[in-house]
């Protein structure tokens, strides 16, 4: 399966500093989701195509690593948030340590999202005013050229 990030690079851009969450957490099937989620409706698939064989690296380094990343830390972050075993499933509650509350974890999930949406959305701009750098890209196929949400707000073009 071919993505646009690994899963060490998943890691390294959507987990701060002090987060440690082992590479192998994520699979590669965790970022094929989330890209074909939430990136292949703003740049297309004939373009995403050409990202996954290593087309327009710069591009996808500068304006796509990022929200990947983050829209798959979206997808596999109530899996980190709880275990399954043979016992069932059960919060992790570490020595020294205590669960977030529902509510925070609401926030960090609303946080995530907001900031994976700004970037693509940056991504989906940059795609726009160089499109002719891009002759895959299909302005037609980019969700948000005809449904946004800004806040409470949905705009349909």
């Amino acid at each position: 399966m071919k993505t646009l990030i690994t899963p060490a690079e998943a890691v390294t851009l959507a987990f701060g500093t002090g987060e440690y969450v082992a590479p192998e957490a994520i699979a590669e099937a965790d970022i094929a989701a989330a890209e074909r989620r939430y990136i292949v409706p703003v740049v297309g698939r004939k373009l995403h195509a050409r990202l996954a064989e290593g087309g327009y690296a710069e591009f996808t380094a500068e304006y796509l690593a990022a929200p990947v990343a983050l829209w798959t830390r979206v997808l596999v972050q109530p899996r980190l948030d709880v275990h399954s075993g043979q016992c069932g499933t059960v919060a992790p509650n570490p020595d020294g340590a205590e669960p977030a509350t529902d509510a925070q974890c609401l926030r960090l999930m609303q946080s995530l999202r907001t900031k994976a949406r700004t970037l693509v959305r940056l991504a989906a701009e940059h795609l726009a005013q160089n499109a002719e750098r891009f002759p895959e890209y299909d302005p037609e196929e980019n969700i948000l050229k005809t449904c946004t949400i800004h806040g409470n707000y949905i705009e349909i073009r």
